[in-house]
């Protein structure tokens, strides 16, 4: 199966899983657990950070911390606008990095880490106009230039469907 044929079922099986479903830990853990399984050699892990609520709130904190993945162990926490994690959160946009090692204040969470890619998952907040983020997809692969615009496209579509379904 090729990669788009992937997501497209993916896509659908994050649908499926988050379909009325009201528990953020378990549908953010299977739907870690979903793309981990689909992408079991690109993904070496796989899961989610979350913006620290007085960050999100506009508070002190300033923090992304982990969430439900799949994967080796991980960092509890990434600085806003530190590592790829938390640039993507600055900057508010999606990351590919062929090489992590090319990557200015790259965090190492995993020194079996080569390339990654990070996606922002935005949330309206009350009487905002811009969305917020609310957290952040993390997948790290063991090989070099493993993420593209393809990957890019479909997982701002999951970003996007946990936002419209979940919060």
């Amino acid at each position: 199966m090729e990669k788009r044929e992937k997501y497209e079922l993916l896509c659908k099986q994050v649908e499926s899983l988050v379909d009325g479903e009201t528990n953020v830990v378990g549908v953010l853990a299977n739907v870690s657990a979903a793309m981990k399984s689909m992408f079991p050699e690109e993904y070496f892990w796989v899961g989610f950070y979350t913006v620290d609520l007085p960050s999100l709130q506009g508070g002190a904190g300033g923090r992304l911390l982990l969430g439900p993945f799949q994967g080796t162990v991980a960092c509890y926490e990434i600085p806003y606008g530190k590592g790829v994690c938390g640039s993507a959160w600055k900057e508010r946009k999606t990351l590919v990095v062929p090489d992590v090692e090319e990557f200015p204040g790259h965090i190492a969470c995993s020194s079996l880490s080569r390339s990654e890619i990070v996606v922002p998952i935005f949330v309206q907040t009350d009487g905002d106009d811009e969305k917020e983020v609310w957290g952040v997809i993390d997948i790290d692969s063991t090989e070099l230039n493993t993420f593209d615009e393809v990957d890019a496209m479909y997982l701002e579509k999951i970003a996007e469907i946990l936002s419209k379904n979940i919060w």
